[in-house]
């Protein structure tokens, strides 16, 4: 680990899903040891890490929504399953030695910081991991909107998605035997092709303020760090050269 990571400071998307492992809901403790270790890892090299992390293993605001449920309180409930996530990440960092910080968009003082900005970028500079739970702390917003506004105001330089395929498809490869993987992307490509990276709110974001986005497999071993060196297998989504 040697080499020169390629980024500073970086924000890493989770889904939800990704902490299931094998489970159908909820939380899978080999998974959070498994993510916790390549966080260490990462932060080992001296790189800032901030993670935004889903809540769809333990409640989908959207699917509440369409089964008949009011949206915005659907969100809200989708808003505190991040928190739990995010306190599960806390606990397995913690157990692999990373200091860490839960910020959450929606106040709850009694377990985790309320969202400050130069707070949570002081914790970074101090080699802090800081989760960002909550979501935007607005309905409407997903996750990944949510991670492309914290990687902002943190002035990241990189927003990394941690997915279950090593980078962006055609379509999906688990379904689709031919699908096309791509090695680098533009902004506008990924909306004109309707890409099921993100959602359009986050990847204009992510387009305005010039912020690369690298979607990776989370679950490949070591895969985080790999990236972090300019290695391995990822899809670079940036503006045109």
């Amino acid at each position: 680990m040697s080499q020169k990571p390629a980024y500073q400071r970086v924000m890493l998307k989770l889904s939800g899903e990704a902490l299931m492992g094998r489970r159908e809901f909820g939380l899978d403790t080999g998974m959070l040891a498994a993510i916790a270790a390549d966080i260490r890892d990462v932060v080992a090299m001296g790189v800032q890490v901030c993670l935004v992390i889903g809540g769809g293993n333990i409640f989908r605001g959207v699917s509440a929504a369409s089964a008949g449920m009011d949206r915005a309180q659907a969100d809200y409930m989708g808003m505190l399953a991040t928190v739990m996530n995010a306190l599960a990440v806390q606990s397995a960092l913690e157990k692999a030695g990373v200091e860490t910080r839960v910020q959450s968009a929606i106040p709850m003082a009694s377990v985790c910081e309320p969202y400050i900005r130069r707070r949570a970028m002081r914790h970074m500079e101090k080699g802090r991991v800081v989760v960002f739970g909550g979501g935007t702390g607005n309905p409407y917003f997903t996750t990944d909107t949510a991670a492309a506004l914290r990687a902002t105001e943190m002035g990241c330089d990189a927003l990394l998605k941690g997915t279950q395929v090593d980078g962006v498809y055609s379509a999906d490869p688990r379904k689709v035997a031919g699908a096309e993987r791509y090695e680098e992307l533009t902004y506008l490509d990924v909306l004109s092709r309707d890409l099921a990276v993100m959602d359009a709110a986050a990847i204009s974001l992510a387009r305005e303020n010039h912020l690369p986005i690298l979607v990776f497999n989370i679950h490949a071993p070591g895969a985080f760090a790999q990236v972090m060196r300019g290695e391995g297998l990822f899809t670079k989504i940036i503006e045109p050269r």
